[in-house]
This record gives C-alpha cells, sequence and structure tokens, in this order.
C-alpha cells in the first residue's frame, strides 16, 4: 500500500477504517483519546463539535459516545487526525449530514496551533474530502467559519473551496455573536483531490 491509499469499508455505518497519508493518519476517536482531546479541545480557538457545556473529561467522554452512535445510525463520521511520523494527536475532524441521504454535509475540523500551517490540514481534507464524496456518496461539502479566522478562511481558499457569503451574526461566541463564511465544495469541484480508496483485503 503507498502512501496515498486510504482503506475503507463500505458499510461505514458499523465501523470506521483507519486512513492515512503522507502527513497524517486519521482513525475514530476511543476513550484512549480523552486526554489529548480535552487538551485540544480546551484550546481557546477550537472548534467545539457541539461540546456546549465547558470542556471537561466527562463532556469528551460523552462527545466520544455521541460520535459512535451517531456514525452508527449513519448521521456523521468523527476523525482523530494524527500525525504520521509520531502518531500524537494533532486534530479532530467530524463530517455531518444535512439531509437523511447524506447528499449534503457539514464538515467541521480543528488543529493544535502546532499543526496549523505545516501541510496536515490539507492531508486530512484530502483524506475525509474523498471519503465522503466516495464512499459515504456525499455531492456537497459545507463549512461555517467564523470571519475573524483567517488561517482557517484562507485554508479552505487554498483547497479550492467556493466562498458562497457572509452568514450574518451566526454563531455566538465569548457571549457576542459573529458573523461567518460559508464555504462549499461539489463532488465535481474535488477532482484535484482525490486518493485512491479499496476495499479491505481480508
Amino acid at each position: 500500500m503507498n502512501n496515498d491509499s486510504v482503506w475503507v469499508l463500505s458499510a461505514w455505518g458499523r465501523a470506521l477504517l483507519a486512513m492515512k497519508r503522507r502527513l497524517v493518519g486519521l482513525c475514530e476517536p476511543t476513550a484512549g483519546d480523552i486526554g489529548p482531546l480535552l487538551n485540544l479541545l480546551s484550546i481557546a480557538d477550537a472548534v467545539r463539535f457541539g461540546i456546549n457545556e465547558p470542556v471537561t473529561e466527562e463532556a469528551v467522554r460523552a462527545f466520544i459516545g455521541r460520535a459512535h452512535h451517531e456514525r452508527s445510525a449513519g448521521m456523521s463520521f468523527t476523525y482523530v487526525i494524527t500525525l504520521g511520523a509520531t502518531r500524537a494527536l494533532v486534530g479532530l475532524a467530524q463530517v455531518r449530514q444535512l439531509d437523511p441521504s447524506f447528499d449534503a454535509a457539514e464538515w467541521e475540523m480543528t488543529l493544535a496551533p502546532s499543526a496549523r500551517g505545516t501541510g496536515v490540514f490539507l492531508d486530512a481534507a484530502r483524506l475525509l474530502g474523498s471519503f465522503a464524496f466516495g464512499s459515504v456518496g456525499a455531492h456537497r461539502l459545507e463549512s461555517r467559519v467564523p470571519l475573524q479566522n483567517g488561517r482557517a478562511n484562507g485554508a479552505l481558499n487554498k483547497l479550492g473551496a467556493v466562498q458562497e457569503g457572509i452568514l450574518r451574526r451566526s454563531m455566538r461566541q465569548s457571549g457576542a455573536y459573529r458573523d461567518q463564511v460559508l464555504w462549499s465544495m461539489l463532488e465535481d469541484d474535488w477532482s484535484d483531490h482525490w486518493v485512491m480508496t479499496a476495499s479491505r483485503v481480508h
């Protein structure tokens, strides 16, 4: 298997197989990830992935449980992002359906500051997008990013996402309502980012 190979399971609701590329590895979060995820989600600008309460060990444990439940129901899939060389956990990503058929979905990703600007985002995004479009069958991926987050908006632009508009005061952060940028990618836009997928070899 070369570094761009992605091993996927067609019935992904039963299990998520690990994926890897040149810089990163992706696998479903487990109880062993609670400590690193607690540190990651406690970063001031981290995406909270629906965790509204304070980020505690119990909140992260509950999040992992929800992620497994929603994956088994075919509603979303969640991956922790690790560095290929050290296997250190440096990020978290989730893709959630926006309609019952999973034609449209929303994806979110947060990275530790040490992984930003290193190519980790693009490697992880190519794996996630190829899985969502190729194996799950999504047609459209959306992302909502705070307007003031220049690095994240720049990364999506570099990936080739299309900025569709500004969602005015659409998110509450630190007690204030803030604008978000709505980005989208269609399956047809993904031509330069596909990584090879294959069924599992027994």
